[in-house]
């Protein structure tokens, strides 16, 4: 993913990409009512605290919650995790924290 920004947002890609991709944004759901929403753990420490708390706002919120973790947070997730995730949610939430 390349960097992107928007007049209140500048995301950066830290990964080592030859030809960063363009991609817009998504537009915020109104609700996640209803919706899977996946929860990915990156691996870094208190991530799952993080992410826990996530899960119990959006279970309050009406939102089945699928859980995932990457196995170490030195490597970008593997492909079969990225496909796993894409069919099964319609978001997804990745944990960074430390």
């Amino acid at each position: 993913m390349g960097n992107v920004t928007t007049p209140r947002l500048t995301i950066l890609d830290p990964t080592s990409e030859s030809r960063p991709a363009r991609r817009a944004l998504l537009s915020r759901p109104s609700s996640v009512d209803g919706m899977t929403i996946g929860l990915l753990d990156i691996r870094k420490p208190r991530g799952d605290v993080f992410l826990d708390r996530i899960e119990e706002l959006l279970t309050e919120r009406g939102a089945r919650v699928l859980r995932y973790a990457k196995p170490t947070f030195t490597k970008p997730a593997p492909a079969d995790l990225r496909h796993e995730i894409a069919s099964q949610c319609n978001l997804v939430i990745e944990a960074l924290a430390d």
